[in-house]
């Protein structure tokens, strides 16, 4: 039996751990603000099963970061029914935020203000910056006629770096960790960057091809895939310079190029390839870190993970 101080019999009480002062102490876990505008995840390309797959497993991650996240997946080249086009969610969301004023305003609920500021917050699947891409979305969320805020790609960043090391690990490109007192006979002693969106992309793969270099201790450079001839150039200044077994390494997470195009320009470098990004991790914690940092609601950027 229990008395209304506790347990009785002398059964232990089990009291709450009290909350460690100073700077060492947990911070509260971050959620998503009452009423929050949703994160539209932007997909390119052609709509498929498998880009879909991925699209709700990047939303997935984001979600698990930040509960009550409203996470939304809108295609640039939907067709508004099985992939829903951009435009058609955003127009959705807008409509929903609305129906639910009405609804709180009907039931007489106290303090309800009236919707204001973005209804969403739209963040690229893009590695790195591809104007022609990215004006493509920003006049899809034009031409939904809806408040919407417009992110920028999701790299340069460390985070990107420890992925593209993961990917070639996993094709026994590379080691897994440096550390490790171990050989990987097919690992490349020089590594392309692939991209797409021209010179601006490549020079912002080379950002994190600089960070994947510190973690490989191999020599990486960045080319673009949609620019004939430089993937083959930059493996010849990679060979010339002592790099003898290269492997391309895609600086994209998948949907935004077709994979025949990177198989070619892999064949004709004459190297191993990699898989693209896809939905490592990092994907879901960068998209909800551009989410977050427009809103104002984290302070910090995820963090990658240290060279070991």
């Amino acid at each position: 039996m229990s008395s209304p101080t506790g347990p009785a019999s002398g059964l232990p009480v089990r009291m709450p751990r009290p909350r460690q002062p100073g700077r060492h102490r947990r911070p509260e876990p971050l959620v998503a603000p009452e009423g929050a505008p949703a994160l539209v995840l932007a997909v390119p390309g052609a709509p498929s099963a498998a880009t879909r797959g991925l699209a709700e497993e990047v939303v997935s991650i984001a979600r698990s970061e930040l509960p009550g996240l409203d996470a939304r997946i809108g295609y640039l080249e939907g067709d508004d029914t099985e992939f829903p086009a951009l435009r058609s969610v955003l127009a959705h969301a807008a409509e929903e935020r609305v129906t639910r004023y009405e609804q709180a305003v009907a039931a007489g609920a106290e303090g309800v203000k009236e919707p204001s500021g973005p209804v969403a917050v739209v963040v690229p699947l893009v590695a790195g910056p591809d104007n022609a891409l990215l004006r493509r979305i920003r006049q899809s969320v034009m031409d939904s006629r809806v408040a919407a805020e417009l992110t920028d790609a999701l790299g340069p960043h460390p985070l990107l770096a420890e992925a593209l090391h993961v990917r070639l690990s996993e094709a026994g490109l590379a080691r897994a960790d440096r550390a490790r007192l171990f050989t990987v006979a097919t690992a490349a002693d020089g590594i392309i960057l692939a991209s797409v969106g021209g010179e601006e992309a490549v020079q912002a793969a080379g950002i994190t091809g600089m960070l994947l270099a510190a973690r490989l201790a191999v020599p990486v450079m960045a080319a673009a895939l949609d620019q004939e001839g430089s993937i083959t150039s930059v493996a010849e200044q990679l060979r010339s310079a002592g790099s003898q077994q290269l492997a391309l390494a895609p600086y994209l997470i998948g949907p935004e190029i077709d994979p025949a195009l990177l198989n070619a320009a892999a064949e004709e470098a004459g190297c191993a390839t990699a898989e693209a990004l896809g939905a490592y991790p990092a994907i879901g914690k960068l998209a909800l870190a551009k989410y977050t940092t427009t809103l104002g609601i984290a302070p910090q950027q995820p963090q990658g993970t240290p060279v070991r």
